[in-house]
């Protein structure tokens, strides 16, 4: 199926038609620690929906991406469902509009007229699925050692980078997996979707930094999603531009 793509004074009457939240208070079992190599890691972005028929085969590609021995150290994919779809018949249940402003913003950086799904950014940069492999793009550029320690209802986040005086700013993501919707109307109706690496829920804070030295503590991100498999992940990018510098990641086990 060809991609689907909105412009952007359409999206500004979507934006009328906002999900209820699916975040509620939850825990982790135990506590959870994992630091990045140095080299950079890859965080393959994918925008999807639905309520569009183009997006299941790029679904069905990243959820593949689970067995592959570059998770987490050298690649780590997120899945960040947009509302812009929801106006056609299927209110996305994962989808947010701080997902869709998240794309526009890439898009805008980039000078793309358009937004599209599904539509994929690696580290930052429109990136097409079907023609480029992961392999290709995944690089040994030193970035630093991102760290992510949580405890409790608190992430701590450490970045030790040579890249100094930098305005910078750390993501964390609850990501799910395993999870099936049933569609009952829109584009999709009648079918049955798997997900994997959905964003549940993000929080976002700036970075204190000190000689190469970046630290902060945020909430850890909760929901009430039921699914099969959990994992949190961190991002690291300069205030100003949200191309990521350094990304870390890992399976937890999470209470909801």
């Amino acid at each position: 199926m060809p991609e689907r793509r909105i412009n952007r004074a359409a999206s500004m009457v979507l934006s009328l038609f906002l999900p209820l939240s699916l975040f509620t208070s939850a825990g982790f079992a135990g506590s959870f620690s994992v630091a990045s190599p140095r080299h950079q890691v890859g965080l393959l972005e994918l925008y999807t929906s639905e309520g569009c028929s183009s997006c299941p085969p790029a679904d069905r590609w990243i959820s593949s991406l689970k067995d592959e021995p570059g998770l987490w150290r050298d690649f780590i994919p997120v899945a960040f469902h947009v509302d812009y779809w929801d106006y056609i018949g299927w209110r996305d249940h994962f989808a947010s509009p701080e997902y869709s402003d998240r794309q526009y913003r890439h898009a805008s950086l980039q000078s793309m007229r358009t937004v599209y799904t599904p539509g994929f950014f690696l580290n930052g940069k429109e990136w097409r699925w079907r023609r480029q492999t992961l392999k290709e793009n995944t690089t040994s550029n030193r970035a630093g050692v991102l760290y992510l320690d949580v405890t409790d209802k608190s992430a701590r986040i450490r970045f030790d980078t040579q890249q100094r005086g930098k305005d910078l700013s750390a993501s964390v993501a609850l990501l799910g997996f395993d999870i099936m919707t049933r569609v009952k109307a829109g584009e999709n109706s009648g079918r049955t979707l798997t997900h994997d690496f959905v964003v549940l829920s993000v929080q976002q804070v700036a970075l204190r930094g000190e000689d190469g030295n970046y630290r902060a503590t945020l909430p850890v991100p909760m929901s009430d999603v039921d699914a099969g498999r959990y994992a949190l992940v961190a991002w690291v990018n300069p205030t100003s531009d949200q191309s990521p510098i350094q990304a870390v990641g890992g399976w937890v086990d999470y209470m909801d």
